[in-house]
């Protein structure tokens, strides 16, 4: 499961924006001209929440009836998704044609040569936003192309805050403060969610906790670094929020759509969420109780505001797949500017297209663009390691015990330390 070609020789790992260091070795996969045959592929990907991947895929069906694409949806869980897609690689299946991978994915499938390597003259790279490219890539060579990109952004009840007379908050303290006027007189309401239930939404919270307050999980020089005043400072907002009330019990078993449900069915303040959720919650069909009531602004952080962690899909062709022509010609089909458009248009999901998030008529529909930009274009990396799924297991572990009250937070941190010490050992 964890895949034998990430040894110990390896010094780079698997990184939310991908490998752009310098450096010698790497993956040897199937050169681009490689990437023959043509006829039906499959896409994978995990539980399509968005509603439109379907129909974005029967746009092509019907224009390429002999190269049909057949949508295999995995679980929603991310860590589910990604276990599946390992079994069939480490089988060497040719069943998965084209993978939807999360952008932390993207060295591990490369180093195991479980992805085939694409050739960058056939993508419009130049087109899309930079950081967004390089979480495809691994030794500076493209492996999988993005088609989705995502930054935290904070939702709140704009509506309550006007009423209560307080502006979106910059910081936790403000955060904290707001929630107090805002239940003064609206009793039953809670005050902020994110992604809390112990799987990689805990890692990308805790990590944004950690970089909010200014200090890093693991540092550039590959070291970690949680055993800190700094790190410490992060987690305590969660742990805190847990033992005030302002994070509800529940809201530990939340992860994205538990929590969406939760904002657009009114019982939030505050909701850490990704830009997916923006349509959703303005939906006019009676399926949200908030639409037209709530605003987003970028996440706060302890003395202003916070750090998003970059998140996103890339499309990446399988080792094994028949007809990888068909498939590079169906990526770039996705990636199109057409398809970028259309997609944030339906589902409100970020696009890796860089002009649209200038585009007047988008701004003027999705207002939170242009903070979306910033946010993507800023946001930090999770921790760039070799044995990245261990890592991301001793973060949740960590944070979840401290946010449970098993652990100090002080107590957890130094666990957490010696833990990935030993993980990032060369």
């Amino acid at each position: 499961m964890r895949g034998a070609a990430l040894a110990a020789a390896l010094i780079l790992g698997v990184s939310a924006c991908g490998s752009s260091e310098t450096g010698g070795g790497g993956a040897t996969s199937p050169a681009p001209g490689a990437l023959e045959g043509t006829g039906a592929i499959t896409l994978v990907t995990g539980k399509d929440t968005s509603g439109n991947l379907q129909n974005q895929v029967d746009g092509w069906n019907s224009a390429h009836p002999n190269e049909k694409v057949t949508v295999i949806e995995l679980p929603e869980d991310a860590d589910a998704q990604r276990q599946q897609m390992v079994q069939n690689a480490t089988t060497k299946s040719d069943a998965y044609t084209v993978l939807n991978l999360d952008v932390v994915w993207t060295a591990e499938f490369a180093a195991n040569q479980w992805v085939a390597q694409l050739p960058e003259s056939e993508f419009p790279l130049d087109k899309l936003l930079p950081a967004t490219v390089e979480t495809g890539k691994y030794f500076k060579k493209l492996y999988a192309v993005p088609t989705t990109s995502d930054g935290g952004l904070l939702y709140y009840r704009k509506d309550l805050l006007d009423a209560a007379g307080v502006a979106a908050p910059k910081t936790w303290a403000e955060m904290t403060a707001a929630c107090d006027k805002v239940i003064a007189t609206n009793p039953g309401l809670s005050c902020y969610a994110g992604q809390f239930e112990k799987y990689e939404g805990l890692t990308v919270n805790f990590s944004e906790a950690v970089n909010s307050a200014g200090g890093d999980v693991v540092g550039d020089d590959g070291k970690p670094n949680v055993n800190t005043a700094k790190a410490k400072a992060g987690l305590d907002f969660l742990v805190n929020g847990v033992k005030s009330g302002k994070i509800a019990d529940k809201a530990r078993t939340f992860k994205e759509e538990e929590g969406r449900r939760a904002f657009q069915a009114g019982e939030l303040i505050f909701h850490r969420q990704w830009p997916y959720q923006y349509a959703k919650a303005n939906a006019t069909d009676g399926s949200s109780q908030v639409a037209g009531k709530f605003a987003v602004a970028p996440l706060p952080g302890m003395d202003g505001p916070g750090s998003s962690t970059l998140g996103g899909h890339n499309f990446a062709v399988s080792s094994f797949a028949k007809n990888k022509k068909t498939a590079v010609e169906f990526i770039k089909y996705m990636v199109d500017e057409k398809q970028q458009r259309a997609n944030l248009e339906k589902t409100s999901q970020a696009p890796t297209w860089a002009g649209l998030y200038d585009e007047a008529d988008l701004v003027a529909k999705f207002p939170y663009l242009t903070e979306l930009k910033k946010s993507i274009e800023k946001a930090k990396k999770r921790p760039a390691v070799v044995k990245y799924q261990e890592v991301s297991s001793a973060i949740q572990e960590a944070a979840y015990s401290a946010m449970s009250g098993k652990a100090t937070s002080t107590e957890a941190l130094a666990t957490l330390q010696t833990k990935l010490e030993s993980l990032t050992k060369n």
